[in-house]
């Protein structure tokens, strides 16, 4: 089954060990997501401490500095138990081959499973408008996703972070085994809230998502775990 990701963005421990009592009753515990508010509060540690806990966890922190930099960053970030963690492919091909050699190498030190690389293209908020008149990219968006995406794969990434939209054409240039993690899931009648760029999850399914992110339409449900089993089977319906 296809994960769906809940994004954990909340402001400390507690708020969110609040929240996660709510899935004590799932036979599974689901796949989590920590951003950088929560890690920035709360700190590597509880990072361990939710691994312990056995929440697969995906550590979005999207690194982009020199190649060094984040190797060695990288090197710590694989110890914690992770199962997934980001880069930004715009930070080109050295980059992300040291971000890939970085998690080898600390996973390999702490005989853990190396985690997944994902590459983000560009940004769910980010409108072709913005795209063009703002950070002066020439390609339309589809087209500069793809570049990015196939310099990620080339470079060791496992997989990239992109709009739903986007996946059909990612997918013709790239392997079946790559990785299409897509945030920016709305649930229908769901605010769009600051993204530009969103789907359905039943609409994430059919255009060919690996895993959905999706936070506030969860975290903010009067009945989160139940919102949750209901996104997770719209996701999963045809599988």
């Amino acid at each position: 089954m296809k994960p769906v990701i809940i994004a954990l963005d909340f402001e400390n421990r507690h708020q969110t060990e609040q929240f996660l009592t709510l899935f004590d009753a799932a036979p599974k515990k689901p796949v989590i997501k920590v951003g950088m508010e929560l890690f920035y509060r709360e700190g590597p540690a509880f990072v361990r401490d939710l691994a312990a806990q056995g929440y697969a966890i995906f550590l979005d922190l999207k690194l982009m500095d020199i190649p060094h930099t984040v190797e060695m960053a990288m090197q710590q970030l694989a110890q914690l138990g992770i199962a997934y963690t980001t880069i930004h492919a715009n930070g080109g091909s050295a980059m992300i081959q040291a971000a890939k050699k970085g998690l080898t190498t600390g996973a390999a030190k702490a005989g853990l499973p190396t985690p997944k690389l994902l590459a983000v293209t560009e940004l769910t908020s980010i409108t072709p408008a913005m795209l063009k008149d703002e950070l002066h990219v020439d390609l339309p968006m589809q087209a500069e996703v793809v570049a990015l995406a196939e310099l990620a794969q080339q470079n060791g990434a496992d997989g990239v972070i992109c709009s739903p939209q986007e996946v059909p054409a990612l997918q013709q240039h790239l392997p079946q085994d790559f990785l299409f993690v897509t945030p920016g899931i709305r649930p229908v009648g769901a605010a769009k809230d600051d993204q530009a760029r969103v789907a359905t999850p039943a609409e994430a399914a059919q255009l060919g998502s690996s895993a959905i992110v999706v936070g506030r339409p969860i975290t903010l449900s009067q009945t989160p775990f139940a919102t949750y089993q209901q996104i997770r089977k719209e996701f999963n319906a045809h599988d």
